[in-house]
């Protein structure tokens, strides 16, 4: 592949990899814990150096990551694991089990923060308070995850400044990294770089995410825009897996192989083994029994059959 870089643009980038938790979260079929330590492996052994793991939500919301005890104690106590936690109690069983990052998760919208937390903004909010305060006493590093921050399906277009609220809010919590979720995949360039612009002007960038689904196509731009907006971390999910179970109409997650290769045509470091990631997707994809959206594992693996 022939690198062309780009004026304005960093040199080296952070994956973010959400596959095991956000990336399978939405599967109607349980995947066995065996399967998704499998995958955490893999991904890592690929060079992925932060995977978020799981989530500490109830069983009854998210089927999927019942597992959670069962998958953190078959995997080694490792840096760069985070796992998401909805409230007091999912910190303390992060806790139980040793965890030194979590993420707390949001909404810019109070529909989706209704159907999500079945809370307003403001009782999400509240909520989140004592759950980052008592993570920093105990050392660990907090990630907040703004959801909605483009579109809402049920409110329509998010005014940047709603979203910017909400997330400078959630930050002034305590935390230690903002990520800005397109969780339906409506944003567009020139909206994602107006918001990163605004919210500039109230967080470093340096501790600023962005995490966008794919569901118009328009993952890949809106996260050049944000890169050329100062972001250098990116979220993505193996394979390009992914959804929410409280938004339908939210598709998979941009695909970290595709981030890849467009970060290699740009010679934009990131640490990141794409054969042995793509090998890895292809490997899941068998398990879930249908091939992966990413365009760059579909291309390679026609590569390979040649």
């Amino acid at each position: 592949m022939a690198t062309t870089p780009l004026p304005g643009l960093p040199d080296r980038v952070t994956i973010y990899e959400v596959g095991p938790r956000d990336g399978l979260q939405n599967e109607k079929t349980v995947v066995p814990v065996e399967v998704k330590a499998e995958f955490v492996t893999r991904l890592a052994a690929a060079g992925l150096g932060t995977i978020e793991t799981t989530s500490f939500v109830h069983p009854k919301w998210v089927p999927q990551l019942a597992d959670a005890e069962a998958l953190l104690t078959a995997l080694p106590r490792e840096p760069g694991r985070p796992v998401l936690v909805p409230n007091e109690r999912g910190l303390d069983r992060a806790l139980d089990l040793g965890v030194t990052e979590i993420a707390i998760f949001g909404s810019a919208t109070e529909t989706f923060a209704r159907r999500n937390l079945n809370r307003t903004v403001d009782e999400s909010l509240e909520m989140f308070a004592p759950v980052v305060a008592r993570a920093r006493e105990h050392g660990m590093w907090v990630r907040a995850y703004v959801s909605m921050v483009c579109g809402d399906p049920w409110e329509g277009a998010v005014p940047v400044e709603q979203a910017v609220s909400v997330a400078t809010r959630m930050m002034d919590l305590g935390c230690d990294q903002l990520s800005l979720g397109d969780t339906i995949g409506v944003g567009t360039p020139g909206h994602v770089t107006a918001l990163i612009d605004a919210l500039a002007a109230r967080i470093g960038l340096d501790k600023v995410a962005v995490h966008f689904h794919d569901t118009y196509g328009q993952a890949l731009a809106n996260t050049l825009a944000a890169l050329r907006a100062g972001v250098t971390t990116v979220d993505a999910a193996a394979g390009g897996l992914g959804g929410c179970p409280f938004a339908g109409s939210a598709t998979g997650n941009l695909a970290t192989e595709d981030l890849v290769w467009m970060l290699d045509g740009l010679g934009i470091a990131h640490g990141v083994d794409l054969p042995a990631l793509a090998a890895t997707s292809r490997w899941m994809a068998d398990r879930l029994g249908r091939p992966s959206p990413s365009k760059v594992v579909q291309a390679l693996a026609q590569g390979d059959s040649r």
